[in-house]
């Protein structure tokens, strides 16, 4: 049975890993909480991309910034005058939504990036009214969706909470730079909150006006955007490409990093694109068929990104959805900053004494979109257990192992169950549960993903051995107690 939104949207309420915001009130449009399983989630992942992007290289560094920003910084960025989204509205009724999205899901063309106008054309030229009442619908319009904030009790005082996260390395780029001996490639990593007033919040958290994001900018000299030193790494890897050529057959094609450079694509750009699919398959374990890097035409990227691909996973009932993205920014953001704040962003190359304004590459991943698409991977219907099994990889999933004592009126197996928790929780995440019968905690862990269930038994207190049973296989091996933290943590970690 095909998996809907409403049903991992029910289970992740119920279970404690998402669920909106301000519930007991009826909630607030895109704004969700996330509960503590959800919670242990999104870290754990946020802890594996910190440690697999920012050991790309050893002058990457992760900052922490301010969430709200003086006005001129949106003002070099351009967010003031373009950070906008498209609306259609009903003539009659309340119906607002995102004009490009209501489009393509009517008409099942990619609208994104088209004018006002276009969109217009295209509602009448489908003959599109509103889904509530039926009515006409007015000429398509557009929103800034920036937060706007009154700083302190002087009026005209004006702030912006950041509608990306990005900002914050841009204007703290000069500063490191000189703290970091002048050193090109520099990259600087925020993992922290956005916020953007969205028309049609939607999808759990897929689409929300507060959210968190993991990115990586990383300053360079663009007279050597052809080249990387580890590009040989990668030259004979297979990326799962989706060019702006693949379009009309809809069919992803494996190409070699190398291969795309035959296809116009620079050498430094080539080799995050590959870095970025081996963490989605090899340390996120999406499934290869599921995964695809999308590549945008001049219409829908951004006018300052040269080169642009979208990081894209085929999600249950929604299809391929956009997760992250690549951008080559060139100098457009640094070189704004340094038109409005007057100070110079330019840096000088020692050995010839060459001054340029560094280019930026863009890793960027939704932390939020990204936990959805962990939820809505993992989630599996048993039909012989008749239960949900969460099957989060092991590096990810909130509880590591679960502690039972096959008894909980025994002194002597709850007393060894509780030692063994004591010991093993200093090296993993644990969960102790001794309520029911052993088979319903079986249960109980499967479905909030817990990989190991350790049962402790009577034959434990003879022979100082356990039952570990696997969450996927559910098959059960004995193990001495003395010998379970290091399997646990070799042989087991998979």
């Amino acid at each position: 049975m095909e998996l809907t939104l409403k049903e991992l949207a029910s289970f992740a309420k119920k279970k404690g890993f998402i669920y909106p915001s301000s519930e007991i009130y009826g909630g607030v449009a895109g704004l969700y909480d996330y509960g503590h399983l959800g919670t242990l989630l999104k870290h754990n992942y946020e802890t594996l991309w910190r440690k697999f992007f920012l050991g790309l290289n050893d002058n990457f560094y992760e900052l922490e910034a301010a969430n709200v920003m003086h006005e001129n910084v949106f003002k070099a960025s351009g967010h003031l005058e373009n950070f906008i989204d498209p609306i259609v509205k009903c003539s009659k009724c309340d119906f607002a939504e995102r004009a490009d999205h209501f489009v393509t899901r009517h008409i099942k063309e990619r609208t994104e990036g088209f004018s006002a106008e276009e969109l217009t054309k295209l509602i009448v030229k489908h003959k599109l009214v509103c889904p509530q009442c039926k009515s006409y619908l007015q000429p398509v319009s557009v929103l800034n969706l920036m937060f706007p904030l009154q700083m302190g009790a002087a009026a005209g005082n004006r702030a912006f909470l950041r509608p990306e996260t990005a900002q914050s390395p841009y204007v703290n780029f000069k500063l490191q730079y000189e703290a970091q001996r002048k050193k090109l490639p520099l990259g600087l990593a925020i993992v922290g909150r956005a916020y953007r007033n969205e028309i049609s919040p939607r999808n759990l958290t897929l689409r929300q006006r507060e959210f968190t994001q993991t990115e990586l900018q990383i300053f360079f000299d663009p007279s050597k955007i052809e080249s990387h030193p580890d590009f040989a790494d990668v030259k004979n890897y297979k990326l799962r490409t989706l060019l702006e050529e693949d379009r009309k057959k809809d069919k992803v094609v494996e190409r070699t990093a190398g291969d795309l450079l035959k296809k116009g694509l620079p050498q430094f750009y080539v080799y995050h694109l590959a870095k970025i699919q081996q963490f989605y398959l090899d340390e996120l374990k999406v499934p290869p068929e599921k995964f695809r890097l999308y590549q945008l035409d001049d219409k829908e990227k951004a006018f300052y990104n040269k080169f642009h691909f979208d990081i894209e996973v085929e999600l249950h009932e929604l299809g391929f959805t956009e997760i992250g993205g690549l951008h080559y920014r060139t100098d457009h953001d640094l070189a704004g900053h340094q038109r409005v704040s007057k100070q110079s962003m330019e840096v000088m190359e020692e050995e010839s004494g060459r001054k340029f304004i560094p280019h930026v590459l863009e890793l960027s991943f939704g932390a939020d979109r990204t936990v959805y698409m962990l939820l809505d991977l993992a989630y599996h219907y048993n039909k012989e257990r008749d239960y949900v099994v969460l099957k989060l990889s092991t590096k990810l999933t909130p509880i590591y192992c679960g502690i039972f004592p096959l008894v909980k009126n025994n002194e002597g197996i709850v007393e060894l169950a509780r030692e063994v928790y004591n010991d093993l929780k200093k090296c993993y995440s644990c969960f102790y549960d001794e309520a029911a019968a052993v088979g319903r905690r079986y249960a109980r862990a499967d479905e909030i993903g817990i990989k190991y269930g350790i049962t402790i038994d009577f034959d434990s207190l003879k022979d100082n051995c356990v039952t570990v049973r696997d969450r996927d296989t559910t098959e059960q091996t004995r193990i001495k107690i003395s010998e379970l933290k290091d399997k646990l943590g070799g042989m087991y970690w998979k």
